[in-house]
């Protein structure tokens, strides 16, 4: 499994022209080959009147799962263009859609390659992507007097605390991606002298925007 896994956490919709033709990029995030035809078959109803519904998707860590359409469209021109975009943003379980209204303008080969790629592209830079990380849970538990000692600590590497209770002691919780754990527990271990109660609360995966978590 890989670390980091970048995701279209929040799909968009955008439109550009090329020579009088509209191409209209759908794009949404997936988890299984069923979900993006799912889209795909509703694009199509969605714009029922176009001549063309070029998709690309990708699916599974590893992209176990990836295909492409030109529907129509002369071979290689359209559907592998867009799942070149896919991956080279290096997205995984995504889903685009392009949709053609012919324009009265043949573009040519190289014309709709660039097209269908700029249409992906610019889709793609209206969606909300994140960054997906394998972290870990942990539940920290101390005296009062130590609670500063792993405060610094933690805002030290960036690690985000997710809870605090407070009553005779001080339980917290923080999100700790999966190669700051070593490092972490050591200092909280040295900085409390063995005092504070470290216990696993379970493996999830998370984004970071700035000091804002996401839990996915």
């Amino acid at each position: 499994m890989d670390k980091e896994f970048k995701i279209v956490y929040q799909g968009a919709s955008h439109e550009i022209e090329e020579k009088k033709s509209r191409f209209i990029a759908d794009i949404a995030p997936v988890a299984t080959q069923e979900e993006a035809l799912e889209f795909i078959e509703n694009i199509r109803k969605q714009y029922w009147d176009a001549r063309h519904h070029c998709y690309a998707y990708l699916i599974g860590d590893r992209d176990e799962i990836s295909r492409c359409s030109d529907d129509g469209e002369p071979a290689q021109t359209a559907g592998r263009p867009m799942l070149d975009v896919l991956c080279g943003a290096g997205l995984h379980n995504v889903v685009a859609v392009v949709t053609r209204y012919f324009g009265g303008t043949l573009l040519g080969t190289g014309g709709l390659v660039r097209a269908y790629s700029r249409a992906v592209s610019s889709g793609l830079e209206a969606c909300r992507i994140l960054t997906r990380e394998y972290c870990e849970k942990l539940e920290i538990t101390c005296d009062y007097t130590s609670l500063g000692k792993i405060q610094y600590i933690a805002g030290s590497m960036e690690i985000s605390c997710l809870d605090s209770q407070y009553t005779d002691r001080v339980v917290t919780a923080w999100l700790v991606r999966e190669e700051q754990k070593a490092s972490f527990i050591k200092k909280l271990t040295e900085a409390t002298s063995g005092q504070a109660q470290i216990q696993s609360l379970g493996k999830c995966f998370a984004a970071f925007e700035g000091r804002d978590v996401i839990l996915l």
